[in-house]
């Protein structure tokens, strides 16, 4: 592998933390929020956390380029207080995978926080235990599991993001080139063996990430007999 290629495997490892830190202290909240609301908003907030599901990464990295750009609301909002412009910038690639990982996190969380059973919570609430005592010391730790899936599928989701980071960050080698984007670089270029280096990489991340997942998500039943 070429030295670019180690920058954006850096760069792509970097982004993906981050995003998947930034994730985790959104998301939570959010998840838990639309697994104990009754609000009439509920249907609306879940269809927007859920919409990169189903929309082209292509069609969300166009919006959020006008959102972000000199023009925009956004662009304008972080020019006015000196951040300066967000597109083809670490810090907009950061914006965007937010955005777009977000029902990665949001979903396996809120599904977690759903599945606690209510006298469990409401058995903490007899013995004084505050809303924030019932979350960080009831709710979060029966939802490990879906903590830990959230977290995996949010980092791996950034690894592999295309569109997006096409779209937002350009393709500034040591800035925003990230490791979807040189492999598509050398498949242009017609050098295979660098981007089968690079694709072996990816399909070697996905299987370490798929098998974590199911050891994660494993029934207890299965657990225990391995441990026997």
């Amino acid at each position: 592998m070429t030295a670019d290629d180690w920058i954006a495997i850096r760069l792509t490892a970097r982004l993906a933390a981050t995003t998947t830190l930034l994730l985790l202290l959104v998301g939570t909240p959010l998840a838990w929020w639309l697994a104990r609301t009754r609000s009439r908003l509920k249907p609306v907030a879940a269809s927007l956390v859920a919409m990169p599901l189903v929309l082209p990464p292509t069609v969300i990295g166009f919006y959020l380029l006008l959102l972000t750009g000199p023009n925009g609301p956004v662009g304008q909002a972080t020019q006015a207080l000196g951040l300066g412009r967000l597109p083809f910038t670490f810090t907009g690639l950061v914006v965007a995978s937010v955005v777009y990982s977000l029902p990665f996190v949001v979903q396996p969380l809120q599904q977690a926080f759903e599945a606690i059973p209510e006298r469990l919570l409401e058995a903490a609430s007899t013995l004084r235990a505050g809303p924030w005592d019932r979350f960080f010391t009831v709710a979060l730790p029966l939802a490990r599991p879906g903590l830990l899936t959230a977290t995996v599928l949010g980092f791996a989701h950034t690894v592999g993001e295309f569109g997006v980071v096409l779209m937002i960050g350009g393709n500034i080698p040591g800035a925003t080139r990230m490791l979807s984007v040189a492999i598509y670089d050398h498949v242009e270029a017609g050098a295979f063996g660098d981007a089968h280096r690079l694709a072996a990489l990816m399909v070697g991340f996905a299987m370490v990430v798929l098998i974590t997942l199911y050891v994660v998500n494993r029934p207890v039943h299965e657990r225990r007999e391995g441990s026997a």
